[in-house]
């Protein structure tokens, strides 16, 4: 008993309310959001989920840029994938903290504070107000009306009115909070749980996710397992000058026993969203092509890309065999998917130009080109936390618009022959004062 007594019950209570107060000051909210503001503008500037190779290449330690900011240190501190390191993560979390400490603390008691009803008593009171007034005419009961027809919702006790509108004014920074924190939420939701994966398909394969290159902790409990899809076509459409206007790939999202569940032609800004998966057509190569030999079957021999020392465009090629014991062969050299490839002999001698169609006798075989095969570079995309975000941002906008609203008080006293009117409001202290003085007048008019 003794040792229960002499517990520090009173050190460690006001031990927690001063912490809590620290952690719901202003300042520190203020703090902890400038330095999510610079981390997250430090994720723009700063390429992120690149190779270590790319960063050796383009942030050197001599010279480093701005004189410390190496490939080391980026690694070291996480800026190549700043949005889910332990640090940024942890400030996200303080924040969320901060903002439900300063909800509790401060906007939940300033609305209980609105529904008291705070009756005024004496006439000193009406002094501290920034609108206050003494006429000799009306009765409380036609100011009541009057302010009741003005929206004001009123309550009375024997000779004082109280009267208050626009509580929804107060509940609006409620609404801003809780909109940062669900949108907070979703942000560590998105990078806990999301992924991004590359792939790169042939026209008419189908495929499973695999290809993942950007993941959470918690990535494998939301990638779908039996997710199929197939490319049914990949196509592009090039202009009268050869340049390409744009590339479709043509989707369909199979189930296990191959039954179609979804479909959707997509191109460039236009994905197919299936599930919380976003599939979005960001590149494309040439995969195979079609020959055949004199009345051989058709092959479908692999392309490879073509690495170019000046880096100008894009080549692909692959090795055709015109004698069978693969003494011979000629290579074919294409740019694009419009069905032209270029012929070199076994030497690198240019041979000829053909098209799909055409048949080019070499080594005394006749090559025919039946078709170039595309393949669809896709990122695919999942982020669980994308529907809070949205959900965050829209309570955003609803909290901000009824943040606007004023929320404004007036009394009513009734002295002897004297009628004491005083209001305030918290803000559009301009039209409160139209609305009073305009209350003054009624009242007058009411009994002129």
């Amino acid at each position: 008993m003794t040792a229960i007594k002499n517990f520090p019950y009173p050190f460690f209570k006001n031990s927690f309310f001063s912490m809590l107060k620290i952690i719901a000051d202003l300042r520190l909210a203020i703090i902890l959001l400038l330095s999510i503001a610079l981390m997250s503008i430090s994720g723009t500037v700063i390429e992120q989920g690149e190779s270590e190779s790319f960063y050796q290449q383009n942030y050197p330690e001599n010279p480093a840029l701005f004189g410390f900011l190496s490939w080391k240190v980026i690694l070291l501190l996480g800026l190549n994938h700043v949005y889910s390191t332990f640090w940024f993560l942890s400030i996200l979390v303080l924040f969320a903290v901060s903002l439900t400490t300063c909800t509790f603390t401060r906007q939940v008691p300033a609305l209980k504070a609105t529904r008291n009803w705070n009756f005024y008593h004496k006439v000193r009171q009406f002094q501290k107000l920034a609108f206050s007034s003494q006429i000799n005419y009306g009765n409380i009961e036609s100011i009541q009306q009057i302010l009741k027809e003005n929206g004001y919702k009123t309550f009375q006790e024997n000779n004082s009115l109280y009267a208050h509108k626009g509580i929804l004014g107060k509940v609006g920074p409620i609404i801003v909070h809780i909109a940062m924190l669900v949108i907070i939420a979703g942000a560590i939701v998105g990078t806990l749980s999301g992924f991004v994966a590359q792939e790169m398909i042939p026209s008419g394969e189908t495929f499973q996710i695999k290809n993942i290159f950007k993941y959470g902790a918690f990535s494998s409990s939301y990638l779908p397992k039996d997710l199929s899809v197939k490319v049914n076509r990949f196509w592009i459409d090039y202009g009268s000058n050869g340049n390409i206007e744009q590339f479709y790939s043509d989707l369909s999202i199979v189930d296990p026993e191959g039954a179609e569940l979804d479909r959707k032609t997509i191109k460039v800004n236009e994905p197919l969203r299936y599930k919380g998966v976003t599939f979005y057509q960001t590149n494309w190569g040439i995969a195979s092509i079609k020959v055949q030999l004199n009345n051989s079957p058709i092959f479908q021999l692999p392309m490879a890309p073509l690495k170019l020392k000046n880096n100008n465009g894009q080549l692909w090629g692959t090795w055709v065999p015109t004698k069978t014991d693969l003494s011979e062969g000629i290579s074919l050299i294409a740019k694009d998917l419009q069905g032209t490839v270029i012929v070199y002999d076994g030497k690198g001698q240019l041979i000829s130009a053909m098209r799909e169609g055409m048949i080019l006798p070499i080594n005394g075989v006749n090559v025919k080109l039946i078709e170039l095969v595309g393949s669809t570079g896709l990122q695919i995309k999942g982020d669980p936390g994308i529907p809070l975000v949205y959900l965050g941002f829209a309570l955003l906008m609803i909290g901000v618009v009824m943040s606007y609203l004023s929320y404004s008080q007036i009394w009513i006293l009734k002295d002897s022959n004297s009628i004491y009117i005083g209001g305030k409001t918290n803000r559009s202290q301009v039209a409160f004062e139209r609305e009073f003085l305009h209350l003054l007048e009624k009242t007058k008019n009411s009994f002129g």
